[in-house]
């Protein structure tokens, strides 16, 4: 009677949302021949959603964030088997923004001291170039060094000051709590530029710069725009800078909010901040 009774609600369910029985027959037997058909769906969809950027070990957090904890090993496993290769293309020339002293350059005061606890403690920043059918387009974010998260950018056809000046005033007004906040670049002549010194020094903020010819002192910034153009820019052609800006916004969104950092704990940016603020 109790296998009637099982028989009946299935047959009640698969009538309910008109799924043949068939099919569900089909399914079920792919579930008991390969009990990890759900987990690779998914490992595909993770991996799709994200733009193929994903390593095993980033799709193993997404998946613990979703409430399933997979040993990492076998997700690299189904990942090969599945054919799921991480996007990696060989990168191009760095711009660079450095014309010699045309300005006051300041110490290097950071050190490569990168391990900061706090955040709005240390800033980063730096300029680097895309291209368009349309032209180039020039990119300056700023980086906080506790939370990893990009905290304002500006882009523009030309990397002039008003570039890094709107960039700054706008981080500043979104982070007002930051008196005698360290704020490091290179040696660009933006950042040696009166107007941007002066502007620093009106909110209380330190200036440091990189010792020149040693891009390691900035590794903060190279690292986050290596990621960056390798998931979002490298491989893909822009035929307008519109085009591009839109991916930027939408690369910085998913940077901040969705793409997990291994050394922030497994958390995205913005989630590692509202742990550590």
């Amino acid at each position: 009677m109790r296998e009637l009774r099982k028989e009946f609600c299935l047959s009640e369910l698969l009538a309910f949302y008109d799924v043949p029985k068939s099919s569900y027959l089909n399914w079920a037997k792919r579930a008991v021949d390969d009990p990890d058909a759900g987990l690779r769906e998914r490992i595909k969809e993770i991996f799709a959603d994200t733009g193929s950027i994903y390593g095993f070990r980033r799709i193993g957090l997404a998946l613990k964030d979703e409430g399933l904890i997979v040993n990492h090993k076998k997700i690299r496993r189904i990942m090969k088997e599945l054919k799921l290769v991480p996007r990696m293309v060989k990168s191009e020339k760095k711009y660079s923004s450095y014309k010699g002293d045309v300005g006051k350059v300041a110490k290097n005061i950071l050190a490569r001291n990168f391990d900061v606890k706090e955040p709005d403690r240390v800033w980063a920043s730096d300029v680097t170039e895309f291209k368009t059918d349309e032209g180039k387009v020039y990119l300056s974010p700023i980086k906080d060094f506790c939370t990893g998260e990009i905290i304002s950018y500006r882009y523009s056809v030309s990397a002039d000051m008003n570039l890094v000046i709107s960039m700054i005033r706008s981080a500043i007004t979104a982070h007002p709590c930051i008196d005698g906040l360290l704020f490091h670049t290179d040696q660009g002549w933006q950042y040696q530029h009166s107007s941007f010194v002066n502007c620093l020094k009106a909110n209380g903020i330190v200036q440091s710069m990189s010792r020149k010819g040693n891009c390691i002192d900035n590794s903060k910034m190279e690292t986050f725009f290596g990621h960056m153009k390798r998931e979002m820019y490298y491989g893909r052609k822009f035929a307008t800078r519109k085009e591009l800006y839109e991916a930027i916004d939408m690369y910085i969104k998913f940077y901040n909010e969705k793409r997990y950092q291994i050394k922030l704990k497994g958390l995205p940016p913005l989630e590692f901040r509202k742990q550590v603020s």
